[in-house]
């Protein structure tokens, strides 16, 4: 068997913040100025969001995940004292706990006005704080392969990030009620299986044809194969409370990648599960994070969803040591023993019954670990 090169499975990781007024914990419009004081610094690893209480961060191409999370580190360490620095804090949680969108400003910029035009009330309540990982591929066909037979993960690992339990001070019932919000939209969610990338493409090229998308990155899929850039962009998650918890998702996104390409390189392939079931995944993902159950496909069976995760981790087991990330996919037992942002949002909360308090938890998180 071919040795694998390990080495192409790149990372990129996407955060998005919220920005606070300290007084208040409310969400804060910045207008722009954490960008503008940031790009003095860290150039274009810092960009507008459509929302101006947001501030999105993307790393430079990390060859491992010790890179990514030392360039995460940097990016919050940064924006954390920028805003400080203008009187702001910041904070990472998958919604704010009880500010209402209807008073947050919209980013004055072509897209924006566009999609705001286009989605109205959809687009101006996605008052909502992701991740994105992105892991490098050698070709945009083996990223088709990955992508079709990583979906059936998605769940796993996003139960693992759920991290936005309040919205609007309400407390929701869920543990990643983000998804929920972002469900609004059109061309989200689980996406379809594609046989090939000619079709993916031959996809994209219909709806741009039609009218429908201008361009193939108004598909927000929960994973895509990256309409510019040969990666698998993962995009379910929540954004998670620390760098640590960020970490340890990214490298299992890695993970995942690497195990599917070495099976396929033994000419094995990973079972294909349909949209809709990998949906029933999603759902229960959403509503009880990580103390739920997930179906097992396989069994045809429901399974506590910490057993699946358990088995995800043996695996890709094999793979681990050789992108050199062990310790990083170790800290899901930390995850399991401290429960996920969503987990501690709500303890701070039963404690206090103070929503404020829960934003003051979520600011003291941001430099967590680092």
């Amino acid at each position: 068997m071919a040795n694998i090169n390990y080495k192409h499975f790149t990372l990129g990781v996407e955060e998005e913040y919220m920005v606070l007024d300290p007084e208040t914990r409310e969400l804060k419009s910045h207008e722009q100025k954490i960008v503008l004081e940031g790009q003095k610094v860290i150039k274009d690893k810092v960009k507008a969001e459509m929302h101006q209480a947001v501030v999105e961060v993307g790393t430079d191409i990390c060859q491992n995940i010790d890179e990514a999370f030392k360039d995460v580190g940097t990016l919050r360490r940064t924006i954390s004292q920028i805003a400080g620095d203008l009187g702001l804090w910041v904070g990472a949680s998958g919604t704010h706990p009880f500010s209402h969108w209807e008073s947050q400003l919209i980013t004055d910029h072509v897209r924006y006005n566009e999609i705001v035009n286009e989605l109205q009330e959809a687009a101006r309540s996605n008052l909502i704080f992701g991740l994105h990982v992105h892991v490098g591929m050698e070709s945009r066909e083996m990223a088709n392969h990955i992508a079709n037979s990583t979906r059936y993960f998605l769940p796993h690992i996003y139960a693992l990030s759920t991290n936005s339990p309040f919205w609007e001070s309400r407390k929701t019932g869920y543990k990643s009620f983000r998804t929920k919000v972002f469900d609004k939209f059109p061309r989200t969610g689980i996406p379809e299986y594609f046989e090939s990338i000619e079709a993916y493409e031959n996809f994209v090229k219909l709806l741009v044809k039609t009218n429908c998308i201008d361009n193939a990155k108004k598909i927000w899929w929960d994973l895509r194969v990256h309409p510019f850039f040969n990666t698998v962009e993962f995009r379910i998650c929540d954004v998670p409370m620390t760098v640590e918890e960020t970490i340890c998702i990214a490298a299992l996104f890695q993970a995942v990648c690497a195990k599917i390409y070495k099976l396929r390189s033994k000419n094995l392939n990973f079972i294909i599960y349909q949209r809709a079931l990998i949906n029933e995944n999603k759902w229960r993902a959403s509503r009880y994070g990580i103390d739920g159950r997930l179906i097992d496909f396989g069994k045809e069976e429901e399974v506590n969803t910490r057993v699946l995760i358990y088995e995800l981790l043996d695996f890709v087991d094999d793979v681990v040591d050789h992108l050199g990330s062990r310790h990083a996919v170790n800290i899901v037992s930390k995850i399991f023993e401290n429960g996920t942002g969503a987990d501690r949002q709500l303890k701070i909360f039963e404690q206090t019954d103070d929503l404020t308090k829960v934003v003051d938890y979520i600011h003291s998180q941001f430099l967590e670990g680092l």
